[in-house]
């Protein structure tokens, strides 16, 4: 597998693959030490942080075709034009683009990483970073503390209260996902010595416990009542389509349907809502189109199929932007949620520190946010994606070259995986976030090997 790495790829990328993908294909929506923690729906608010204008005003942009039927028109476009020819967008003489695979669910190959599972070894990543990058976001995953919210059986009550004492600036407040959790991580969180949990229970009593920080790293409470399950998901794509997401784009509307018939068959009557984020950058035709949550997903999947892959240019993207927007959409408060952003390269750098107050307020909404990199992923895309991933309790997805789509993929930083096709591992992680249980693959659905891997356990404790 290529192991590629240099932010100038994308440009190459973005050369070559828009003349092949966009001439043949109607794409789809188809140091100082790494610090922790730098410090929608219909109309979309401003994001906390946003690149300078052009500087001339844009001219209005351009009508967007008429939503399929059961669609509301809720649909915002932020950002301006340029004209087209601005941008190279053929290939280099003599440099043929990628061999064109037919589009089909289950071509696209993926490994993915949870470094929750894997304190040890993330630290060494985040520490081997410190002297290339300055003050990129992170958690302390080896001081991380689980607490679980069980009824009298054991069983996980997802979607509890928990507030957690501090010492300044008021109690933190969040809720437990799917699998009764809420992860803490105690510089992050500002937790004093101690800590006090507080969970209402379901007659308007409150169940307290106190928390040993420093010492304890798990602490289970179980309350009266049964555990209810998961009924509803909502599930947002948010999907860079620049230039170089071409092959990417064609092939997620095909492994969008397998995957929500997946989701459908292992969780009958859910209650399931998809929204829809592409986003360029500033000075591209546009910088973010938002879709609302619908109930309709043909609809959705309708209004994937007509996204177009172009712009870019140069390596970052407007990343901070559509996470903006897709965070401040109208999320469900009884639902799931899961945010699966499909990218290839991180926010600029003047934008990465909103990014990640973005990505903890997913946290504090309790939005898991489930990133694929893409082709052209370098260090520091990757490191943004696995810190947004980790802080949210979710897992770093990764494209890899075993289904000889697109362009080489960059290999993680990683110690273990295992490569399975991508709509089998995307239904996996969606499927774990309903139902609060990680989902391993079968032997039947493995591709390849990598390292010691013992259920997303790369080394031993």
């Amino acid at each position: 597998m290529s192991n590629h790495r240099t932010p100038n790829r994308k440009v190459l990328a973005s050369k070559i693959m828009a003349g092949v993908a966009l001439a043949a294909l109607t794409l789809i929506a188809g140091c100082a030490p790494v610090a922790e923690g730098l410090g929608g729906e219909a109309e979309y608010s401003a994001p906390p942080v946003v690149a300078p204008a052009p500087p001339a005003p844009p001219p209005p942009p351009a009508p967007m075709s008429a939503p399929a039927p059961g669609m509301t028109a809720d649909i915002t476009v932020t950002g301006s034009r340029i004209d087209g020819s601005l941008r190279d967008r053929t290939p280099e003489p003599g440099r043929p683009g990628p061999t064109p695979r037919p589009t089909q669910a289950g071509i696209l190959t993926a490994g993915d990483y949870d470094d929750l599972l894997n304190p040890q070894a993330y630290a060494r990543y985040v520490a081997s970073k410190a002297q290339s990058f300055e003050a990129l976001p992170s958690v302390d995953t080896r001081a991380a503390i689980t607490v679980t919210i069980t009824d009298n059986d054991g069983r996980p009550k997802p979607f509890v209260p928990v507030r957690i004492s501090r010492p300044q600036g008021g109690p933190l407040e969040l809720k437990t996902l799917a699998d009764g959790s809420v992860v803490l991580f105690p510089a992050l969180d500002r937790l004093g010595r101690t800590a006090e949990i507080s969970v209402p229970g379901p007659r308007g009593q409150t169940t307290r416990r106190t928390l040993s920080v420093g010492a304890d790293r798990r602490l289970e409470i179980a309350l009266p009542g049964p555990a209810s399950a998961v009924r509803a998901l909502d599930l947002m794509l948010v999907i860079d389509a620049t230039g170089s997401m071409g092959d990417e784009m064609n092939f997620l509307k095909v492994e969008l349907d397998s995957i929500v018939a997946a989701l459908r068959e292992r969780h009958p009557g859910l209650d399931l809502r998809l929204g829809l984020i592409v986003y360029r950058d500033v000075g591209d035709e546009y910088v973010v189109r938002q879709y609302a949550f619908s109930e309709n997903v043909p609809a959705v999947q309708t209004l994937l199929s007509k996204q177009s892959a172009g712009g870019g240019g140069d390596y970052p993207e407007a990343v901070d932007q559509a996470m903006a927007a897709a965070v401040g959409a109208q999320w469900r408060d009884d639902a799931a949620k899961a945010l699966v952003l499909v990218a290839d390269a991180p926010p600029h750098d003047e934008n990465i520190g909103a990014t990640w107050r973005t990505a903890l307020e997913a946290r504090d909404k309790r939005i898991q946010i489930v990133p694929v990199a893409a082709s052209g992923v370098a260090d520091k895309a990757e490191f943004v994606m696995r810190a947004m991933a980790a802080v949210t309790q979710s897992r770093y997805l990764f494209l890899t070259d075993d289904s000889g789509v697109g362009n080489p993929h960059a290999t993680p930083e990683v110690k273990c995986f295992v490569v399975t096709r991508l709509d089998a591992l995307l239904r996996r992680v969606l499927d774990g976030i309903v139902s609060g249980r990680r989902i391993e693959p079968d032997n039947g659905e493995i591709i390849r090997r990598v390292g010691d891997y013992d259920d997303g356990v790369c080394e031993a404790r």
